[in-house]
C-alpha cells in the first residue's frame, strides 16, 4: 500500500493521505501536483508534500485522479515556509497554499466558465453535450463546473469543456483584460538616400524653390548637431517655427522618414545601460556600513530621510549578490510603486528582472513562477508586493523590504493574515539570505529591534546631492475659517503656493485620505444620513457616477433628490474626498490640468501606470490622491505638497494612529522638492500645535519614537506585547454576543495574561454580519507558540458547542 500526503486549496488546517499505486509512488516527488476527488463529486488540484506508506486510521483513503506535472512545481524550502506561516498565523495549511499559488495553476470544480462574446459559432459543428453547455451560457453570463456537471448529468465533462476551450467558445473566467495603449511618440530622420555627401546637395537642389520647407531641414540639421539623440516632429516645428503639415509635406516628399518610439514606459531594448552607477559619499559610507552589518547580523535597517536615494544602494547592493549567482527578492508595499521601480532596475539590469503582483494576468504569473522555479536568468532579480513572497526560489541570497513599515504588507483578509516584513525575515533564515528593510519613517518594532540589537542599524540624515529637506509651513484651519479665509476647503496660504509654483512651471501633489466626493450626505430639516443597508456605515456620494456607494462592500444606490425620512429637499453634503478637491480646484486653477489616483481611478492592470506616466510626463499639473501617493515615488519637478486635512488621520482609533500619521505625513512631504530646489509642504490642520504635527514640521522621528514607545510600554502594546486579535461574526446579534462572552470567559479564565472584550468595533456590522473582537495581549517574555496552542485549544472547544458553531471566527497574529 503507498500513500501520498497531499495539500488541498481548501480552508482546512490538516492534509490529507490518498492511494497511489507502486508506479505512480516512484514516480510522484514532494511539491508536484495531482487531481484529487474530495467530498461527494468535487476534484481538486492538490499538492504532494509527503509520500509514505502508513494507511490513515480514521478514513479509507481515496485513489488520485491524475498527477499533472513531471517535476515538481514548489519547492521544500518553500513548503516548509507556508507550514511555519499556517502555525504562526493560525490559519490552515490549505489558505496558505491557495493564497500562495497562481490560480492558473489551480483548477478546480468551482472554477467558472464563461462564453467569449465575440466568437461565432455555428451550432451544427457541435456535439450535444457541447451544444447544451453552449446553450446555457446564453442565458447565464457564466457557470460553475460543478452547475455543468449537473446539466450534463454526467460526472467526467472535462473531455467537453477541453473541447470547447480548443474551438475557442469558453474561456475561464479569471481576469479580463486591458488593453492599454503605450504612448507612441512621432519621430523623423533624414531619408537614407540623402545620407551621403553628395545627397546634401541633391537635397538643396530639390528644395530650391520651397523656403518653409528648407527651414524645417535647416532646423533638422541644427538640432541634430546639438542634440545627439532622435528628434520628435513636436521638437522641430516648435524650433523651426513652422506647422506639421509642411513635416508631413517632407515626409511625402521622401526628404524625411517618420518613425514612432515607445515613451516612458518600461521602454526596454533586452540591453542593460553600461552606465555605472556613482554613489554620492553619504550614500558610499552606508553601502559599507550595511556590508558590514550583515557580516554580523541576518537582517539591517537603512534608515534614511526621503530623498536620500536608498533606491541607488539596493540596487549597488543587488549588483554585487548577482555576480556570486544568487537570486534577489525586492518587495514593495504597493503596486503603483513596482511600477516606477521596474523601469529603474531594467534600465540598469537588463531582462534578469522579473515583476510579481495581483494586477499581472495569470499566464504572466504562470510564468514568473516558472522563471524562478527554474533559476532562470529571467527572473534573477524578482520584484513584487507582499504575494511575491511565495515564489519557489531555488538559490535566495538577498531580501529587500522597501518602505517597511507600510501597513499594506500585512494582508487583512482572506487568510493567510501574514506580515510580508516579517515572513520575508523567516524566508530568509530558511536560505541563509540576508535582509535588508529600509525606511525613512520605520515601523516602531523595527527600530526598537535595532536598538536592543538584535538588527543592525545604518542611518543617512541628508539627501542626495545635499538637497535640504522641505520647508513645512502649518495653516491653522480654525483660525482661517474664523477670518473667512477659506475657498472651498483650501485655505488662501495653499492657493498662493499653489499659484506661485504652477506660474514657475513646477508640478503639485495634494493629498486627502479618502476617496469619493463626500462621505456624507445629511438632510437639513431632519438630519436623516442615508446608510449602507448591509454595514454599520454612511453611504459615500460619488458625484462623477451620481450614485452612493458602501466602501465596504460595494452597495450603491442613484443620490436621493429628496430625504429618504422626512422627504425634503434639503440635502446638503458634509466631509469632503479626493473627488470634491478635484472639483474645487477646476474651478480655482481653471488653466491647470489636474489628476486624481485613488482606488476608483486606478481600477485596471495599468490603472497606475497611465496616472504616473502622465504626471511624469508633466501632462498634470497638479495630482490629487490618497495614501497611494505617500510612498516612494519619484516625481523631479513637485515643488509642492498640500496635506489637506491632518486631523482625520490623527484621531483614528487605533494605538499607531500618531505612528502612522507622523509616517503618512512625512512620506508625503518627502514627495517634495526632490532635485536642486528646496521644496514646500503645507499642512492645513485644526491642531497645529498636535505633538505628532510639531514632529513632522521639525523632521523629528526619533522625538516621536522615544514618545511612542513610553505610551506603548505603559498600555501593553507591541513592541512589549504581541497581540493575536479574535474577530468573531454572525447574522444574529444577540447569538454574536452570548457566544463572545463565552468565548471571553474560556479565555481570560484560562490565560494569564490581559484579555479584552468582547468589544463592538466602531463598524460592527458589514455585509449583514455584526462583529465583536477580542484582544489578547502576550507579554514578550511568555513563549509565543505555547500561548497559541492554548487559545486554539479554547477555540476548537467553541467550535465544539453546537449552538456556536455557525459563528465564524477569525484570528489575526500581530494585527497591526
Amino acid at each position: 500500500m503507498f500513500f501520498v500526503e497531499v495539500i488541498l486549496p481548501l480552508s482546512l488546517a490538516k492534509t490529507f493521505t490518498y492511494r497511489v499505486s507502486e508506479a505512480e509512488f516512484h514516480f510522484i516527488k514532494i511539491g508536484m501536483r495531482v487531481a484529487v476527488p474530495f467530498g461527494k463529486s468535487k476534484i481538486y488540484t492538490a499538492l504532494v508534500i509527503d509520500m509514505h506508506q502508513n494507511e490513515p486510521s480514521l478514513y479509507d483513503a481515496k485513489e488520485i485522479h491524475q498527477i499533472l506535472d513531471e517535476r515538481p512545481i514548489a519547492t521544500e524550502t518553500q513548503i516548509k515556509h507556508w507550514l511555519w506561516i499556517a502555525n504562526y498565523y493560525m490559519c490552515g495549511i490549505g489558505d496558505v497554499y491557495r493564497g500562495a499559488f497562481p490560480t492558473g495553476l489551480l483548477l478546480e470544480s468551482e472554477t467558472m466558465i464563461s462564453r467569449k462574446p465575440e466568437v461565432l459559432v455555428n451550432d451544427s459543428e457541435l456535439s450535444d453535450d457541447e451544444f447544451l453547455i453552449y446553450e446555457a451560457l446564453h442565458h447565464q453570463n457564466s457557470l460553475k463546473i460543478q452547475e455543468i456537471i449537473s446539466i450534463l448529468n454526467k460526472k467526467n465533462i472535462l473531455p467537453v469543456l477541453q473541447k470547447l476551450m480548443e474551438k475557442d467558445i469558453i474561456v475561464l473566467e479569471e481576469e479580463i483584460k486591458e488593453s492599454y495603449k503605450p504612448k507612441l511618440v512621432r519621430y523623423v530622420k533624414l531619408h537614407s538616400k540623402y545620407e551621403s555627401d553628395n545627397g546634401l546637395t541633391e537635397l538643396l537642389e530639390v528644395l530650391k524653390s520651397a523656403n518653409k520647407q528648407k527651414e524645417v531641414v535647416l532646423a533638422y540639421f541644427q538640432l541634430s548637431a546639438s542634440e545627439k539623440k532622435p528628434i520628435t516632429v513636436k521638437k522641430l516645428t516648435e524650433v523651426s517655427n513652422s506647422t506639421s503639415t509642411i513635416v508631413k509635406t517632407l515626409i511625402e516628399k521622401e526628404i524625411f522618414e517618420e518613425y514612432y518610439l515607445q515613451h516612458d514606459r518600461v521602454s526596454f531594448d533586452g540591453k542593460a545601460s553600461e552606465k555605472q552607477l556613482h554613489l554620492s559619499e553619504a550614500q558610499e559610507k552606508a553601502f559599507n556600513e550595511i556590508k558590514n552589518s550583515l557580516l554580523q547580523k541576518e537582517v539591517c535597517l537603512l534608515h534614511g530621510v526621503t530623498s536620500s536615494g536608498k533606491t541607488e544602494i539596493y540596487i549597488k547592493l543587488i549588483e554585487e549578490y548577482l555576480e556570486t549567482g544568487k537570486q534577489v527578492l525586492y518587495l514593495l508595499p504597493e503596486i503603483a510603486l513596482t511600477t516606477q521601480l521596474v523601469s529603474r532596475l531594467r534600465n540598469h539590469f537588463g531582462d534578469k528582472v522579473a515583476v510579481f503582483h495581483s494586477k499581472y494576468s495569470n499566464n504572466e504569473r504562470v510564468e514568473v513562477w516558472k522563471q524562478t522555479l527554474e533559476n532562470s536568468d529571467k527572473a534573477q532579480i524578482v520584484i513584487g508586493a507582499r504575494s511575491a513572497l511565495f515564489l519557489p526560489f531555488n538559490n535566495l541570497g538577498l531580501l529587500i523590504v522597501d518602505e517597511e513599515h507600510e501597513q499594506t504588507f500585512k494582508q487583512t483578509d482572506p487568510a493567510p493574515r501574514y506580515h510580508a516584513r516579517d515572513s520575508a525575515i523567516v524566508l530568509a533564515n530558511f536560505h541563509q539570505a540576508k535582509v535588508l528593510l529600509g525606511s525613512a519613517t520605520p515601523s516602531i518594532e523595527t527600530y526598537f529591534n535595532t536598538q536592543i540589537e538584535k538588527f543592525g542599524l545604518v542611518t543617512i540624515t541628508e539627501r542626495y546631492n545635499n538637497v535640504r529637506m522641505p520647508e513645512v509651513l502649518l495653516v491653522d484651519l480654525k483660525d482661517k475659517h474664523f477670518r473667512k479665509r477659506m475657498t472651498g476647503h483650501f485655505s488662501d496660504l495653499l492657493i498662493e503656493e499653489i499659484a506661485e509654483a504652477l506660474s514657475l512651471g513646477e508640478q503639485v501633489i495634494l493629498f486627502q485620505n479618502r476617496r469619493g466626493y463626500s462621505p456624507i450626505i445629511e438632510c437639513m430639516t431632519c438630519g436623516h444620513v442615508p446608510h449602507c443597508q448591509q454595514c454599520d456605515v454612511s453611504l459615500t456620494f460619488h458625484k462623477n457616477k451620481n450614485q452612493l456607494r458602501c466602501h465596504y462592500c460595494g452597495y450603491s444606490i442613484a443620490k436621493p433628490t429628496h430625504c429618504h425620512s422626512c422627504s425634503s429637499i434639503d440635502l446638503t453634503t458634509k466631509g469632503f474626498g479626493t473627488e470634491q478637491i478635484e472639483q474645487e480646484l477646476v474651478s480655482l486653477f481653471p488653466k491647470a490640468k489636474t489628476g486624481r489616483m485613488d482606488q476608483d481611478t486606478t481600477r485596471g492592470k495599468f490603472g497606475f501606470e497611465k496616472i504616473i506616466d502622465s504626471f511624469k510626463n508633466r501632462e498634470i499639473d497638479i495630482l490629487v490622491g490618497t495614501q497611494m501617493l505617500a510612498k516612494g515615488l519619484d516625481f523631479d519637478n513637485v515643488s509642492l505638497v498640500g496635506i489637506m486635512n491632518a486631523d482625520n488621520m490623527l484621531h483614528h482609533p487605533d494605538f499607531r494612529a500618531f505612528e502612522r500619521s507622523f509616517q503618512m505625513m512625512t512620506q508625503v512631504a518627502g514627495r517634495a522638492g526632490r532635485s536642486e530646489k528646496q521644496g514646500k509642504v503645507v499642512i492645513q490642520t485644526y491642531n497645529p500645535n498636535h505633538n505628532t504635527i510639531q514632529q513632522v514640521t521639525t523632521h523629528n522621528y526619533i522625538g516621536m519614537y522615544k514618545e511612542q514607545l513610553y505610551d506603548r510600554q505603559i498600555y501593553k502594546y507591541p513592541p512589549y506585547f504581541r497581540i493575536i486579535k479574535l474577530t468573531l461574526k454572525h447574522k444574529d446579534f444577540e447569538k454574536l454576543k452570548e457566544g463572545s462572552m463565552w468565548l471571553y470567559q474560556v479565555l481570560s479564565q484560562n490565560l494569564t495574561m490581559p484579555v479584552l472584550g468582547p468589544e463592538e468595533p466602531a463598524i460592527s456590522r458589514i455585509r449583514n454580519e455584526y462583529i465583536r473582537t477580542i484582544l489578547i495581549k502576550i507579554p514578550q517574555n511568555l513563549h509565543l507558540g505555547n500561548t497559541k496552542k492554548t487559545i486554539q485549544k479554547m477555540l476548537n472547544s467553541f467550535e465544539a458547542v453546537a449552538q456556536y458553531r455557525a459563528i465564524k471566527v477569525i484570528a489575526n497574529v500581530d494585527f497591526y
